[in-house]
């Protein structure tokens, strides 16, 4: 089954969630295919999109790689086999369901119909939108966005956002060999390097839920490195002559 748009949902340790996220995907009513990348997982999510696969041969892609490699490092393996398997859409998109399913086709909307290069699921559009995280991990993500408002000059409310649509076009503009981060700063140096390039950035408002099932790999040296990160975002940005985003 062709489809237009692909999910890319990159894996460490999500056995409790994997299928249910897959199947919530496929339940949805535009045609969605996924794309799972796993960093070895040791308990056995690989082989549970395995055994998946033989019921959604055609919607349900698998790449395995060795050890944990980093976010970023798994984002950049599946964009590049979006862009080669000719895919128009690209999304990225958590396990754990901390992203709903349902607003895949929100963001997809926003691409399609509202102009939007980059669709960005937000979690501080409207007010803080975020459901059963503690307090302390709430202020320290909120404030850390309107930090990189700050440094990089972007108007995006939630710039560490993980839960997004591409174009196809962005992908293929912005040189994702110079991307440089791995952890969570990747999410924003692929904003700061979209925008740079003269991309259209729209955020759509998003519950963010933290998750119920599995182990969280949020921790507080992974903020320190988006801190420190953006920093150097804007240091080389001084530097680095940014490809334009083509007229189509």
């Amino acid at each position: 089954m062709m489809a237009d748009s692909i999910v890319i949902i990159p894996t460490y340790n999500e056995k409790e969630n994997i299928e249910n996220i897959i199947r919530a995907v496929f339940g949805l009513e535009k045609l969605f295919h996924i794309l799972i990348i796993d960093d070895g997982s040791p308990d056995g999510t690989a082989d549970i999109v395995r055994s998946l696969q033989r019921e959604f041969p055609e919607r349900l892609f698998l790449v395995e790689r060795q050890g944990k490699q980093g976010l970023g490092t798994a984002y950049i393996c599946g964009f590049k086999w979006a862009l080669e398997h000719q895919y128009a859409y690209i999304f990225e998109m958590d396990a754990d369901f901390s992203h709903n399913p349902k607003d895949l086709p929100r963001l997809y909307e926003a691409c399609t119909e509202q102009g939007a290069d980059v669709a960005v699921g937000s979690r501080y559009i409207k007010g803080v939108n975020v459901v059963n995280w503690p307090l302390g991990r709430v202020l320290m993500s909120y404030f850390a966005s309107v930090y990189v408002r700050m440094i990089t000059g972007m108007h995006i409310k939630d710039t560490t956002a993980g839960f997004k649509c591409y174009r196809r076009q962005v992908l293929e503009t912005i040189e994702l060999d110079k991307i440089h981060f791995k952890g969570y700063a990747f999410q924003v140096e692929m904003k700061f390097t979209a925008y740079k390039c003269g991309f259209k950035i729209i955020e759509v408002p998003i519950v963010f839920i933290n998750r119920v099932l599995g182990v969280s790999k949020m921790n507080s040296s992974i903020f320190g490195e988006a801190l420190f990160g953006v920093l150097k975002l804007k240091w080389w940005s001084f530097f680095r002559k940014y490809p334009q985003k083509k007229v189509q």
